[in-house]
């Protein structure tokens, strides 16, 4: 079976431009969601890198699940967990007590989606170099 660990990654950086491409157009909710897709499928990327299969959509268990081997600095866990919290209610209504998702993410959430995404997406880079 072939490795498609930089399938995944270049995946990931599209998601990143998605994301940048979103916050631009101030559809802040689709950017910390495509962001939140970056991280995961960065960190993907680097479990299939070290022949692992990875599952689920918590960036920042995926990150601990990695081998013992990839040090992760405790900073991009706890940006995961930020992540974590656009993978649903940045898409459906219910995600949230009242009011459809775009009214509940503003430049604020998005710019710190796409930094955060960034600096993971850069970490797995590093790692896979």
């Amino acid at each position: 079976m072939s490795n498609r660990a930089q399938d995944w990654f270049n995946q990931s950086l599209r998601d990143l431009e998605q994301a940048q491409d979103s916050m631009q157009a101030m559809r802040h909710e689709w950017a910390c969601f495509a962001a939140q897709q970056a991280a995961e499928k960065a960190v993907k990327a680097l479990h299939l890198y070290h022949r692992q299969e990875a599952w689920g959509h918590v960036v920042a268990r995926l990150l601990q699940e990695l081998p013992e081997s990839v040090l992760v600095p405790n900073h991009l866990i706890e940006q995961g967990r930020v992540l974590d919290n656009f993978y649903i209610p940045s898409r459906y209504p219910n995600g949230h007590p009242e009011g459809a998702p775009f009214e509940h993410y503003g430049p604020l959430q998005s710019e710190e989606a796409v930094r955060y995404a960034r600096e993971i997406v850069e970490f797995v880079r590093d790692q896979m170099a």
